[in-house]
């Protein structure tokens, strides 16, 4: 599971996520890269599920680069707890994904397997994706 080991502040804010990715939108080190097409959080959860769609389809070729990390947290209080007592506990991380964004870079394979790789991993993610190469 993905996870910050330290973090400056234990709780954040919501915040907002409009508009598109500044930066992380060109691809840095494999040939193919899965982009995001949709604003959304992806938890940690999400992007290892993803990492193992992919990494079990390749087998033992290739080269898998993830360029994103979740460092968001997301709390949730209990179920039936009253209002007031502050702001609830550190369920999970997140990372809050813009249109643009490269998720996932893949170098070693042909197309046709970096393609079909991919699109196991989009099966596990909750936005809309597209296949990009260098």
């Amino acid at each position: 599971m993905l996870y910050p080991k330290k973090v400056k502040f234990r709780k954040a804010q919501r915040g907002t996520s409009k508009g598109i990715a500044r930066r992380g939108t060109e691809i840095a080190f494999g040939d193919y890269a899965l982009k995001a097409m949709e604003t959304k959080w992806i938890s940690s959860r999400q992007i290892e599920a993803s990492r193992r769609a992919i990494i079990r389809y390749l087998r033992k070729g290739g080269k898998l680069w993830i360029r994103i990390f979740p460092d968001k947290p997301v709390t949730s209080k209990g179920v039936e707890v009253p209002m007031g007592g502050g702001k609830g506990t550190v369920e999970y991380y997140v990372f809050p994904i813009r249109p643009g964004r490269i998720i996932f870079e893949l170098g070693g394979i042909d197309e046709a397997m970096a393609k079909e790789a991919f699109l196991k991993a989009t099966d596990k993610l909750p936005i809309k994706t597209k296949f990009v190469k260098r």
